[in-house]
């Protein structure tokens, strides 16, 4: 079991764009393909300021095979200097069409007003709402800060078919495939 490590994901982010291609090209091509997305496997809550780092997030579980929701991303016309009721109406929107929503976690979360709303909002719609710790090195779990740690967590880990899969996890030895959390299995003791 391992958590993701923000230097994994920051080398995603920095292979996200092929040489051959521009950033704005690449991102235009990802903005129409996930337009086109009726519901979404995550909703990735994020602070802004970690935007590089939450790309090469999405990425990642992209390359899984998730549909992923970037708010950024995939609706760039919210303006996040001008906030109001159809900011969060477009969110709700969003959270209500994506299966889950992660609630990525590192030293800027605290200053985002939008997280807490988010994870609170996706946990009382469906109850599939789980932190995603990033952090630089790979502890062999989690523990959760305040209300945070009332919340399962995200790792990777290879399967016994040597398949990349994520993992839903309440501790090292309680865990479930997340494949199967969303379609409602609790993580289990083992």
């Amino acid at each position: 079991m391992s958590l993701i490590t923000t230097s994994a994901v920051r080398a995603r982010a920095k292979q996200g764009v092929p040489y051959n291609f521009s950033a704005a090209s690449v991102l235009t091509e990802r903005m129409q393909k996930q337009a086109s997305v009726a519901v979404h496997d995550i909703f990735l809550s994020h602070a802004f300021d970690d935007r590089e780092l939450i790309l090469g997030v999405a990425l990642s579980l992209e390359d899984l095979g998730y549909t992923v929701y970037l708010d950024w991303r995939d609706d760039p016309t919210l303006d996040r200097k001008n906030v109001n009721r159809a900011t969060a109406l477009k969110l709700r929107e969003r959270m209500r069409s994506s299966k889950c929503l992660f609630f990525a976690t590192t030293e800027n979360t605290s200053g985002s007003k939008w997280m807490p709303w988010e994870l609170g909002f996706k946990d009382g719609q469906n109850n599939r709402a789980a932190i995603l710790p990033l952090q630089d090195a790979r502890p062999d779990n989690y523990k959760g800060q305040e209300y945070l740690g009332i919340y399962p967590y995200i790792t990777q880990q290879r399967s016994d078919k040597d398949e990349e899969k994520l993992w839903v996890r309440w501790s090292a030895t309680c865990y479930v495939v997340f494949d199967a959390w969303l379609t409602g299995t609790e993580p289990y003791e083992r």
